[in-house]
């Protein structure tokens, strides 16, 4: 998965779940954004290339999500 899709799955589940959610590109540095969800936040890089498992699923935890809720 690439970063930019990881950021719309994210958008529809806090829609579906009634969460905040807001993009800050602008609290980043290069090609790095803020993704907050809720109370929560994580650090989203390289919205073009694909995501390594390990950084995938970091950012499902830092989310307080799992990968079943944004598939």
């Amino acid at each position: 998965m690439r970063g930019n899709e990881f950021i719309k799955r994210v958008r529809k589940y806090a829609k579906t779940a009634g969460l905040a959610y807001h993009w800050r590109p602008d609290l980043g540095k290069g090609s790095h954004g803020v993704l907050i969800l809720g109370d929560r936040r994580t650090v989203v890089r390289n919205l073009r290339d694909e995501l390594k498992t390990g950084t995938y699923h970091a950012m499902l935890k830092q989310l307080g999500i799992t990968d079943h809720d944004i598939r």
